[in-house]
Protein backbone atom coordinates (compact mmCIF):
# COMPACT_ATOMS: atom_id res chain seq x y z
CA UNK A 1 0.00 0.00 0.00
CA UNK A 2 2.80 2.38 0.95
CA UNK A 3 4.58 1.50 -2.29
CA UNK A 4 1.47 2.35 -4.34
CA UNK A 5 1.15 5.68 -2.55
CA UNK A 6 4.85 6.37 -3.15
CA UNK A 7 4.63 5.70 -6.88
CA UNK A 8 1.38 7.65 -7.11
CA UNK A 9 3.01 10.70 -5.54
CA UNK A 10 6.11 10.17 -7.71
CA UNK A 11 3.98 9.99 -10.85
CA UNK A 12 2.01 13.13 -9.91
CA UNK A 13 5.24 14.98 -9.20
CA UNK A 14 6.60 14.07 -12.63
CA UNK A 15 3.39 15.18 -14.32
CA UNK A 16 3.59 18.57 -12.59
CA UNK A 17 7.28 19.01 -13.45
CA UNK A 18 6.72 18.03 -17.07
CA UNK A 19 3.75 20.37 -17.35
CA UNK A 20 5.84 23.23 -16.01
CA UNK A 21 8.61 22.47 -18.49
CA UNK A 22 6.13 22.46 -21.37
CA UNK A 23 4.70 25.76 -20.18
CA UNK A 24 8.17 27.29 -19.89
CA UNK A 25 9.12 26.13 -23.37
CA UNK A 26 5.89 27.56 -24.76
CA UNK A 27 6.66 30.94 -23.18
CA UNK A 28 10.21 30.90 -24.54
CA UNK A 29 8.95 29.97 -28.00
CA UNK A 30 6.38 32.75 -27.93
CA UNK A 31 8.98 35.33 -26.90
CA UNK A 32 11.35 34.14 -29.61
CA UNK A 33 8.60 34.34 -32.21
CA UNK A 34 7.40 37.76 -31.18
CA UNK A 35 10.61 39.50 -30.31
CA UNK A 36 13.63 37.77 -31.79
CA UNK A 37 16.47 38.60 -29.40
CA UNK A 38 14.31 40.92 -27.31
CA UNK A 39 13.03 39.48 -24.06
CA UNK A 40 9.63 41.13 -24.53
CA UNK A 41 8.58 43.46 -27.33
CA UNK A 42 5.61 45.12 -25.65
CA UNK A 43 3.53 44.61 -22.54
CA UNK A 44 -0.20 44.85 -23.14
CA UNK A 45 -3.24 44.09 -21.02
CA UNK A 46 -6.58 43.67 -22.80
CA UNK A 47 -5.00 45.25 -25.85
CA UNK A 48 -3.79 48.40 -24.07
CA UNK A 49 -0.07 49.19 -23.85
CA UNK A 50 1.39 49.49 -20.37
CA UNK A 51 5.06 49.54 -21.37
CA UNK A 52 7.47 49.16 -24.23
CA UNK A 53 10.20 46.60 -24.70
CA UNK A 54 11.85 45.56 -21.45
CA UNK A 55 14.95 44.67 -23.47
CA UNK A 56 15.41 48.26 -24.66
CA UNK A 57 16.89 51.25 -22.86
CA UNK A 58 13.99 53.51 -23.88
CA UNK A 59 11.71 55.22 -21.38
CA UNK A 60 8.97 57.76 -22.11
CA UNK A 61 7.54 60.80 -20.40
CA UNK A 62 3.88 60.92 -21.40
CA UNK A 63 2.29 64.27 -20.59
CA UNK A 64 -1.50 64.38 -20.47
CA UNK A 65 -2.68 67.93 -21.15
CA UNK A 66 -6.14 69.22 -20.37
CA UNK A 67 -5.08 72.09 -18.15
CA UNK A 68 -1.86 73.55 -16.75
CA UNK A 69 -0.84 75.47 -19.87
CA UNK A 70 1.00 77.97 -17.65
CA UNK A 71 3.63 75.30 -16.93
CA UNK A 72 4.16 73.98 -20.44
CA UNK A 73 6.73 76.58 -21.51
CA UNK A 74 8.96 75.59 -18.60
CA UNK A 75 8.54 71.88 -19.38
CA UNK A 76 9.44 72.45 -23.03
CA UNK A 77 12.50 74.50 -22.06
CA UNK A 78 13.78 71.78 -19.73
CA UNK A 79 13.23 69.07 -22.34
CA UNK A 80 15.08 71.14 -24.93
CA UNK A 81 18.00 71.71 -22.56
CA UNK A 82 18.20 67.98 -21.80
CA UNK A 83 17.84 66.98 -25.45
CA UNK A 84 14.80 64.74 -24.98
CA UNK A 85 11.54 64.24 -26.84
CA UNK A 86 8.27 63.33 -25.18
CA UNK A 87 4.68 62.54 -26.10
CA UNK A 88 1.96 65.07 -25.27
CA UNK A 89 -1.56 63.63 -25.15
CA UNK A 90 -3.76 66.61 -25.97
CA UNK A 91 -7.39 67.14 -24.96
CA UNK A 92 -9.50 68.52 -27.81
CA UNK A 93 -11.45 71.18 -25.92
CA UNK A 94 -8.24 72.44 -24.32
CA UNK A 95 -6.59 72.58 -27.73
CA UNK A 96 -9.27 74.89 -29.11
CA UNK A 97 -8.28 77.52 -26.54
CA UNK A 98 -4.53 76.90 -26.74
CA UNK A 99 -3.76 76.52 -30.43
CA UNK A 100 -0.46 78.41 -30.27
CA UNK A 101 0.80 76.19 -27.45
CA UNK A 102 -0.12 73.04 -29.36
CA UNK A 103 1.85 74.34 -32.34
CA UNK A 104 4.76 75.20 -30.06
CA UNK A 105 4.86 71.65 -28.67
CA UNK A 106 4.73 70.23 -32.17
CA UNK A 107 7.36 72.63 -33.55
CA UNK A 108 9.71 71.56 -30.73
CA UNK A 109 9.66 68.06 -32.21
CA UNK A 110 7.56 66.35 -29.58
CA UNK A 111 4.97 63.72 -30.43
CA UNK A 112 1.34 64.85 -30.41
CA UNK A 113 -1.21 62.24 -29.35
CA UNK A 114 -4.92 62.01 -28.56
CA UNK A 115 -6.50 62.46 -25.11
CA UNK A 116 -10.12 62.64 -26.21
CA UNK A 117 -12.27 65.71 -26.67
CA UNK A 118 -14.28 66.30 -23.48
CA UNK A 119 -12.21 64.09 -21.12
CA UNK A 120 -14.96 61.49 -20.83
CA UNK A 121 -14.44 57.94 -19.51
CA UNK A 122 -14.36 55.67 -22.55
CA UNK A 123 -15.75 52.67 -20.70
CA UNK A 124 -18.99 54.54 -19.99
CA UNK A 125 -19.68 55.75 -23.54
CA UNK A 126 -21.71 54.32 -26.39
CA UNK A 127 -19.76 53.23 -29.45
CA UNK A 128 -20.79 56.37 -31.31
CA UNK A 129 -19.80 58.70 -28.46
CA UNK A 130 -16.50 56.88 -27.91
CA UNK A 131 -15.63 57.29 -31.57
CA UNK A 132 -16.61 60.96 -31.50
CA UNK A 133 -14.35 61.60 -28.51
CA UNK A 134 -11.37 60.29 -30.46
CA UNK A 135 -12.17 61.52 -33.94
CA UNK A 136 -13.15 65.07 -33.00
CA UNK A 137 -9.69 65.61 -31.50
CA UNK A 138 -8.07 63.70 -34.36
CA UNK A 139 -9.70 65.99 -36.92
CA UNK A 140 -8.75 69.12 -34.98
CA UNK A 141 -5.07 68.10 -34.91
CA UNK A 142 -5.19 67.13 -38.56
CA UNK A 143 -6.59 70.52 -39.47
CA UNK A 144 -4.32 72.48 -37.13
CA UNK A 145 -1.01 70.63 -37.62
CA UNK A 146 -1.60 68.77 -40.89
CA UNK A 147 -0.62 65.48 -39.28
CA UNK A 148 -2.16 62.18 -38.24
CA UNK A 149 -2.14 60.61 -34.77
CA UNK A 150 -2.33 56.95 -33.75
CA UNK A 151 -1.89 56.94 -29.96
CA UNK A 152 -4.83 57.41 -27.60
CA UNK A 153 -4.62 57.82 -23.83
CA UNK A 154 -8.08 57.22 -22.31
CA UNK A 155 -9.06 60.02 -19.93
CA UNK A 156 -8.77 58.94 -16.29
CA UNK A 157 -7.29 55.66 -17.56
CA UNK A 158 -10.86 54.42 -18.01
CA UNK A 159 -11.18 51.82 -20.76
CA UNK A 160 -12.42 48.29 -21.46
CA UNK A 161 -12.01 45.68 -24.17
CA UNK A 162 -14.71 47.29 -26.28
CA UNK A 163 -13.16 50.76 -26.14
CA UNK A 164 -9.80 49.28 -27.20
CA UNK A 165 -11.50 47.70 -30.23
CA UNK A 166 -13.18 51.01 -31.05
CA UNK A 167 -9.83 52.80 -30.91
CA UNK A 168 -8.25 50.12 -33.08
CA UNK A 169 -11.02 50.51 -35.65
CA UNK A 170 -9.99 54.16 -35.93
CA UNK A 171 -6.30 53.28 -36.34
CA UNK A 172 -5.37 53.99 -32.72
CA UNK A 173 -3.37 52.15 -30.08
CA UNK A 174 -4.65 52.54 -26.53
CA UNK A 175 -1.88 53.76 -24.23
CA UNK A 176 -1.86 53.39 -20.46
CA UNK A 177 1.20 53.81 -18.24
CA UNK A 178 3.79 51.91 -16.24
CA UNK A 179 4.33 54.63 -13.63
CA UNK A 180 1.91 57.29 -12.44
CA UNK A 181 3.45 60.32 -10.74
CA UNK A 182 -0.06 61.30 -9.50
CA UNK A 183 1.16 64.88 -9.78
CA UNK A 184 -2.38 66.18 -10.29
CA UNK A 185 -3.20 65.16 -6.71
CA UNK A 186 0.05 65.14 -4.75
CA UNK A 187 1.82 68.49 -4.99
CA UNK A 188 5.09 67.11 -3.69
CA UNK A 189 8.18 67.47 -5.85
CA UNK A 190 10.22 64.73 -4.17
CA UNK A 191 7.32 62.29 -4.26
CA UNK A 192 6.79 62.93 -7.97
CA UNK A 193 10.51 62.37 -8.59
CA UNK A 194 10.50 59.13 -6.60
CA UNK A 195 7.45 57.74 -8.38
CA UNK A 196 9.03 58.50 -11.75
CA UNK A 197 12.45 57.02 -11.02
CA UNK A 198 12.29 54.34 -8.32
CA UNK A 199 13.47 51.04 -9.88
CA UNK A 200 13.17 52.52 -13.38
CA UNK A 201 13.21 49.92 -16.16
CA UNK A 202 13.55 49.96 -19.93
CA UNK A 203 10.15 50.34 -21.57
CA UNK A 204 8.61 52.34 -18.73
CA UNK A 205 5.90 54.85 -19.64
CA UNK A 206 5.88 57.61 -17.03
CA UNK A 207 2.61 59.53 -16.72
CA UNK A 208 2.69 63.19 -15.73
CA UNK A 209 0.80 66.44 -16.15
CA UNK A 210 1.80 70.10 -16.40
CA UNK A 211 2.01 71.15 -12.75
CA UNK A 212 4.41 73.36 -10.80
CA UNK A 213 5.83 70.42 -8.86
CA UNK A 214 6.27 68.39 -12.03
CA UNK A 215 8.31 71.25 -13.49
CA UNK A 216 10.41 71.29 -10.33
CA UNK A 217 11.04 67.54 -10.55
CA UNK A 218 11.48 67.27 -14.33
CA UNK A 219 15.19 68.05 -14.64
CA UNK A 220 16.06 65.57 -11.91
CA UNK A 221 13.87 62.89 -13.47
CA UNK A 222 15.55 63.26 -16.85
CA UNK A 223 19.02 63.44 -15.30
CA UNK A 224 18.38 60.25 -13.34
CA UNK A 225 17.17 58.38 -16.42
CA UNK A 226 20.05 59.54 -18.59
CA UNK A 227 22.67 58.85 -15.92
CA UNK A 228 21.33 55.30 -15.67
CA UNK A 229 21.82 54.85 -19.41
CA UNK A 230 18.19 55.25 -20.48
CA UNK A 231 17.08 57.16 -23.56
CA UNK A 232 14.13 59.45 -22.85
CA UNK A 233 12.06 59.31 -26.02
CA UNK A 234 8.52 59.29 -27.40
CA UNK A 235 5.90 56.68 -26.63
CA UNK A 236 5.97 55.53 -30.26
CA UNK A 237 9.71 54.87 -29.98
CA UNK A 238 9.23 53.15 -26.66
CA UNK A 239 6.52 50.70 -27.74
CA UNK A 240 8.18 50.12 -31.09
Amino acid sequence: MKRKIFFGVYKLKNIIINSLIVLLLAVIATVAFVGGNDAVVTNTVNGAYYSGSRASNNVSLMVNVYWGEEYLDDMLKIMEEKGVKSTFFIGGMWMLENEEMVKKINDAGHEIANHGYKHKDQDKLSEEDAKNEIMTTHNLVQKMLKKEMNLFAPPSGAYNAESVKIAESLGYKTIMWTRDTIDWRDHNTELIYKRATDKLQGGDLILMHPTQNTVEALSKIIDYAQNKGFKVTTVSDCIG
